[in-house]
């Protein structure tokens, strides 16, 4: 079981707390991008639980709650496959109590549904990708948006670093706080990057360095020790002067990559990568396999996932961790015959003794078939926002709301 002393960071902006919402309507931004399988059946509802005290808090205080969300990419134009309707029945479970649901967006219809709210009372509205203003932050749009509601709560931390006009248009037009799942998901991993209990260490995966250059930068003088598994793990590998057979590289980042590497011995950071690797022709389930040192991969063949004698070395460097904060997989860990490398670090990650915080997406996903998800400290909501918030952005949404005054 993951433990560990934790002080969030601050957080400067208002809350729903901070609000009078009594009576009011109470716009809340959610993020309820859930994974649907083929009869539109909710296969993973985190993303909805985890709203469930913002909910149930503007509830009891009697609001009129209105709960809007994305859902896929539609488009801007409506398409069946990506209707809210599923969440409106999950959420009616969850709540143990009625869920309206508005096959509209905006407009009279949809005004017609809030005014015969009670307070208490709580309406989803359908996707917000539906209309072809919103990824676009139309002005006018969010205008219409913002006059279903009294106050705006954003809650949905994954769609944060997003420019749309529920995320940062309506802000403009009516008081906008915070909820409490946005709240604690920058506590965390603001907290974990400014003041991380040590030995803090850092382990990176996924496909491409350049999806991680931010990260990797912004890390390099805040952490003990980094882990490069994944796919990016062999621009790394490639720039160090190995073959790497038909593995994912990035040939533009080779020197970034090599770079990177030097600075971070540089700091008296120890950097791992792989030492072995699964390798195959192609990411297919039924493709011959082979393990081999990454210094011998052969041509025409791919890395696909990390080796166990890497998974060894990744596990012994947690052994002495106090602060584990792990984003992307170590290989194609969707498919059986790659996934081995990416649940076993799930496993050391859950049974390190520190507080380990998972930044969403794919890695969110890879604990969760680990079967580890309840061993870890926290596991973030978002991938793309958590991403930017390690690389020390400010995220669009966050910014747009009302700022706690000293």
């Amino acid at each position: 079981m993951s433990r560990g002393a934790f002080g969030q960071a601050e957080f400067g902006k208002l809350t729903i707390e901070d609000v009078e919402i009594k009576g009011k309507r109470v716009f809340i931004r959610e993020d309820f991008n859930v994974p649907l399988d083929e009869n539109m059946m909710i296969t993973d509802d985190r993303r909805i639980r985890s709203a469930l005290p913002t909910i149930n808090y503007a509830i009891d205080e009697g609001a009129r709650v209105i709960l809007a969300s994305h859902l896929g990419r539609p488009k801007g134009q409506p398409e069946p496959k990506y209707s809210l309707a599923p969440v409106a029945r999950r959420l009616q479970r969850l709540l143990n109590k009625e869920v309206m649901f508005s096959h509209e967006t905006y407009g009279q219809p949809v005004k017609d549904m809030i005014a015969k709210m009670r307070p208490g009372d709580v309406l989803l509205l359908e996707n917000l990708r539906y209309l072809p203003g919103e990824e676009g932050n139309d002005e006018l749009l969010a205008k219409e948006l913002a006059s279903l509601a009294d106050v705006y709560v954003n809650d949905a931390f994954g769609a944060a670093h997003r420019k749309h006009a529920s995320i940062v248009g309506i802000p403009g037009f009516i008081p906008a706080v915070a909820g409490f799942l946005l709240r604690k998901e920058v506590g965390y991993l603001k907290g974990v990057v400014s003041n991380p209990v040590r030995p803090f260490v850092a382990i990176l995966g996924g496909a491409k360095v350049s999806g991680k250059i931010g990260v990797l930068e912004n890390l390099m003088d805040k952490v003990d020790k980094v882990i490069v598994g994944g796919g990016m793990a062999f621009t790394f590998i490639k720039a160090m002067g190995y073959e790497v057979g038909d593995s994912l590289v990035e040939n533009e980042m080779l020197e970034f990559a090599e770079k990177i590497r030097i600075n971070l011995i540089k700091n008296n950071v120890k950097f791992y990568l792989p030492v072995d690797c699964v390798v195959a022709h192609a990411a297919e389930p039924q493709a011959e396999t082979k393990l081999v040192t990454t210094q011998e991969i052969p041509r025409g063949w791919k890395a696909l996932d990390i080796g166990p004698a890497s998974v060894r070395l990744f596990s012994e460097a947690l052994e002495n961790a106090k602060t584990v904060i792990w984003n992307g997989p170590m290989g194609v860990f969707e498919i059986d015959a790659f996934s081995r490398g990416t649940f076993a670090i799930a496993r050391a990650v859950a049974d390190a003794y520190a507080l380990t915080i998972v930044g969403g997406g794919d890695t969110d996903l890879a604990v969760n078939r680990a079967g580890v998800s309840d061993s870890i400290s926290f596991i973030s909501t978002g991938g793309g926002a958590s991403l930017q918030l390690l690389e020390g952005k400010e995220l669009p949404g966050i910014a747009a709301l009302r700022d706690r005054k000293a």
